[in-house]
């Protein structure tokens, strides 16, 4: 006589945790084979994976394997990008474009999270935050998920003013994006004003580089 053994269902949490490593795989994989010729807007890699997975997903968990990202942040967290001073006819500069880049790609793989933009210095009319919020809604991250933040001139007012539109929105802790040589102090201050920052990143740790996949 044989007995057929039923395999054990698997969890939720094990499935999710399949499909993350597929979209980190997936991810890793864009980055190599260059811009897309057919469709230039970029693939969201965990687009297949509900929001409530995500979002139930402890994001310690999450960490992809060989990433310096996190997929599976939930609304309580928010992806700070701080700004950087802009050119005179109030476009932006090289170095923020960066980090807008790598601020996006982890905006894609945590597609529940606000993303707060922060700068002031306004040049021709523009503040940082404004045209940072314009290049992310002009590269399909939803307006409702940006949140600009127009007044600070320093990094210790980027996050004291964060601070407060965290608390509007009611997200509890900060991804902060910036670029290497300031994301100490930037920690430093965001930590100074009472934000628990769980993560950082900056252009050159950023996966994959955004350009090739961004809409034309």
């Amino acid at each position: 006589m044989f007995i057929r053994f039923r395999p054990e269902p698997r969890s939720r949490t094990a499935t999710t945790r399949r499909l993350l490593l597929a979209a980190a795989a997936t991810t890793t994989i864009l980055g190599a084979a260059g811009p897309a010729v057919a469709d230039p807007v970029p693939p969201n890699p965990l687009a297949n994976i509900p929001a409530d997975v995500l979002a139930a997903s402890h994001p310690s968990s999450m960490q992809l394997p060989g990433l310096p990202l996190t997929a599976g942040y939930s609304s309580d967290t928010a992806i700070v990008i701080l700004g950087y001073g802009l050119q005179p006819d109030g476009r932006m500069r090289p170095e923020l474009i960066q980090r807008l880049e790598a601020g996006y790609v982890q905006a894609i793989l945590a597609p529940a999270t606000p993303v707060i933009v922060t700068g002031g210095n306004p040049h021709n009319g523009v503040t940082e935050a404004q045209a940072m919020a314009g290049w992310l809604v002009a590269h399909r991250i939803p307006a409702r998920r940006i949140h600009p933040e127009t007044r600070a001139e320093t990094t210790v007012q980027n996050a004291r003013y964060s601070h407060h539109v965290m608390d509007s929105i009611e997200a509890r802790r900060a991804v902060v994006v910036t670029s290497s040589n300031h994301v100490g102090r930037a920690v430093g201050d965001f930590v100074g004003a009472g934000i628990p920052v769980i993560g950082t990143l900056t252009p050159d740790q950023a996966p994959l580089r955004a350009i090739p996949f961004l809409p034309r």
